[in-house]
């Protein structure tokens, strides 16, 4: 199981100056990946081609970023110019995110979730591969090429927790980017479903990566209070919340990996026995450093 780093969004306007040196501590702590959310601040895309650019030997990925607001087309371009500015480095994670998010904030039509992202991949996907994408469906439609100068092509993850969402990422994409989903259902309902998909649809094994709060220390009620408050408001979101009651969790705080090292490591062997192939580990625990301390000697096994 590779081990990697969820990037968290710094301030200010020296922002991406800050973001490149977290891109290079990863680097020098020995992960394998770094990931950046796309939430309410900075553009994900566009800070990891400012801040990864000058930072080699590390994959750079999103998790994730939300379909509704861009076209897929315009998506893939700034995608694929992503990747062109980090060298082939780049994963582009995409979901549905949130009606709260979607429908409530944006405006957009949140009704049809399944068929949006099954279209909007008809569009997405090719386009990533370097090929021309033509087509028209009842939510969107885009007959388009673009010109982008990529090598290769830009590998897709999917947010994806039900049983159809896994099947998808597993016959479009290359596998699935998790985010407050425990061991328990990586192992009995992800792992199998996305797995038996993928075998089905004569692709290969996909990537289930894997985003949880960690936090190596003493003192376990003040670490999990601290996930409480800090990731509440996932615990509200029904596809999470779904997740949690599978996993017989009361709230994030019950997802978090929290204890001595020992502890911790034990959670990390049950994810990748699980079937989780990338760990990426979210730091939360203002001043925290020895949750860094730990992962670098995960990293350097």
């Amino acid at each position: 199981m590779r081990v990697g780093v969820l990037l968290n969004e710094r301030g200010g306007v020296e922002a991406l100056g800050k973001l490149a040196d977290d891109v290079r501590r990863a680097v020098d702590d020995g992960f394998s990946s770094a990931w950046m959310s796309q939430i309410f601040g900075v553009d994900a895309l566009t800070a990891l081609a400012v801040a990864g650019s000058g930072v080699p030997g590390i994959e750079l990925g999103t998790a994730v970023v939300p379909t509704y607001p861009r076209h897929p087309a315009v998506l893939a371009q700034q995608a694929r110019t992503t990747a062109l500015a980090l060298q082939g480095r780049l994963t582009l994670g995409v979901g549905l995110s949130h009606k709260i998010v979607i429908e409530d904030m944006y405006g957009y039509d949140f009704g049809r979730p399944l068929r949006h992202m099954d279209e909007y991949l008809s569009v997405l996907a090719p386009l990533l591969e370097g090929e021309n994408a033509s087509f028209t469906g009842e939510t969107l439609r885009g007959a388009i090429g673009l010109s982008v100068p990529n090598e290769g092509r830009v590998p897709l993850l999917l947010a994806a927790l039900g049983p159809k969402m896994l099947k998808l990422a597993a016959e479009r994409a290359d596998g699935t980017v998790l985010w407050m989903t425990g061991p328990v259902t990586v192992r009995e309902h992800i792992t199998p479903t996305i797995a038996a998909a993928a075998e089905a649809a004569g692709r290969d094994a996909p990537r289930v990566v894997c985003v949880l709060p960690v936090c190596v220390t003493g003192d376990v009620e003040r670490a999990r209070e601290q996930a409480g408050k800090t990731f509440e408001v996932y615990g509200m979101l029904p596809s999470y919340r779904a997740m949690m009651d599978r996993e017989g969790v009361d709230g994030p705080k019950d997802l978090a990996l929290v204890g001595d090292e020992d502890a911790v490591a034990a959670k990390l062997e049950e994810l990748a026995e699980a079937g989780v192939t990338d760990f990426v580990a979210a730091e939360y625990m203002p001043g925290d450093r020895r949750t860094r301390e730990f992962l670098k000697t995960v990293t350097a096994k």
